[in-house]
């Protein structure tokens, strides 16, 4: 297995172009920090992932850290956001086989593009649609539910479906390092 970066615009273009006609939610730019990686297995692609900058608030996410919002401020750039997640062929067992190796790298190519190292993964899954089996199976933890007001609601009104919402320390200290004042 590979793992690349998107990094040039010819893996930029492939990413883009695959997540636009194959995930369900299409490609959309991510805000603030960002990683995206396409994997290939025997030279073919089998997979993209896609990282960015954290939510804002998310109640479940924040109830479990435990932090104040000026924790929260200072320190929110430490969670990554998984933001798309594509697999292109039907293998049993490979979402959280992919899963768990981009988390093994994840940390280590974030600090190399952006100097320090994040403490925590999030994602949301939409129930509708997804069991969140691959997370489970990945070891992520499921804290709750999202408000389904999505990044850009300023009226407090429901917009979006509600998702469950997923996390992975990425350290161990996650928690102190998120708390840090």
């Amino acid at each position: 297995m590979q793992w690349r970066l998107a990094n040039s615009d010819r893996e930029f273009l492939l990413y883009k172009d695959l997540v636009q006609s194959r995930h369900y939610l299409g490609y959309r730019r991510e805000v603030g920090h960002r990683m995206r990686y396409v994997v290939y297995g025997n030279g073919k692609i089998i997979a993209c992932l896609g990282w960015a900058a954290a939510a804002w608030k998310v109640a479940g996410r924040d109830r479990f850290i435990g932090w104040s919002p000026a924790q929260r401020q200072k320190n929110l750039h430490l969670i990554v956001n998984n933001t798309r997640f594509l697999i292109l062929p039907r293998i049993p067992h490979l979402a959280s086989y992919l899963l768990a190796g981009n988390l093994r790298r994840l940390s280590w190519d974030w600090e190399a593009l952006y100097g320090y190292r994040p403490a925590l993964a999030e994602t949301f899954v939409d129930d509708t649609r997804f069991k969140g089996t691959c997370y489970k199976a990945a070891n992520w933890t499921c804290v709750g539910l999202t408000q389904g007001r999505g990044k850009y609601d300023r009226q407090g009104q429901r917009a979006q479906p509600i998702k469950s919402v997923y996390l992975y320390p990425l350290d161990k200290q996650f928690r102190q390092i998120l708390k840090r004042d």
